[in-house]
């Protein structure tokens, strides 16, 4: 595994909080839907099928189409498999923070959309910070890196050479999932759906850090177009 650079770490951590937030408060609300993350959704759907809850069916199908759709989105604007300075995330993070502003007053409302807008927030996230030289950087659930620390044991108890890194970075995505949720859980509350107002912050003073950033070191010829 090549070097991640700083800026790689301190992304992959936050942005992982922030979709443990997100998915926390969107969990304590009146639907109890995860929407980080499509296997529960896609399970909860198979049982609503089978029980010929068609009402539950379309709400299910529309997380999943909202989460597929933001991945979408994401493919569109950064038009890259791989992180890399200078693609166009800053963008992707201003438009995802007004995704999840715009979530708020249909939650409010006990709307479906807020649910499927705060989805499609979490699979645009989780699509823009997908790979980078190898190494698997998902940022809205945690079964690939639960799975690489049980890979990373098991190497241990053989006396093999460990990935540390991987592994590192497996431990600090968790961590800022799960600080994330416990946020969300104790802002919501007090704030009820409010509380989203949080990770819109975030990622929107990110996003337009970003492209600040990137600016600056286009004018100075130091970043790609």
């Amino acid at each position: 595994m090549v070097p991640l650079p700083k800026w790689v770490w301190i992304g992959g951590v936050s942005l992982s909080a922030v979709a443990g937030l997100v998915n926390g408060v969107c969990y304590l609300g009146v639907s109890h839907q995860v929407v980080s993350h499509l296997t529960g959704p896609t399970s909860m759907l198979g049982v609503s099928i089978a029980r010929g809850d068609w009402a539950g069916v379309g709400f299910l199908w529309g997380v999943l189409i909202a989460f597929c759709a933001g991945a979408v989105l994401s493919g569109l604007i950064v038009q890259d498999s791989a992180l890399r300075l200078g693609r166009r995330y800053g963008l992707v993070l201003l438009i995802e923070s007004g995704l999840i502003i715009a979530s708020i007053p249909f939650f409010q409302q006990s709307s479906e959309w807020g649910v499927w807008l705060a989805a499609m927030a979490c699979g645009l996230q989780n699509a823009m910070a997908t790979t980078y030289s190898g190494a698997i950087l998902r940022t809205t659930h945690l079964t690939g890196m639960f799975t690489d620390l049980g890979i990373g044991l098991g190497h241990l108890l053989r006396g093999l050479s460990l990935p540390f890194r991987r592994l590192t970075l497996s431990g600090l995505v968790i961590s800022g999932f799960l600080l994330g949720s416990i946020s969300g859980a104790w802002l919501f509350q007090s704030l009820r759906y409010e509380a989203l107002y949080v990770p819109a912050a975030i990622t929107g003073v990110s996003g337009a850090v970003y492209v600040a950033y990137l600016q600056w070191l286009r004018r100075d010829g130091r970043a790609g177009p």
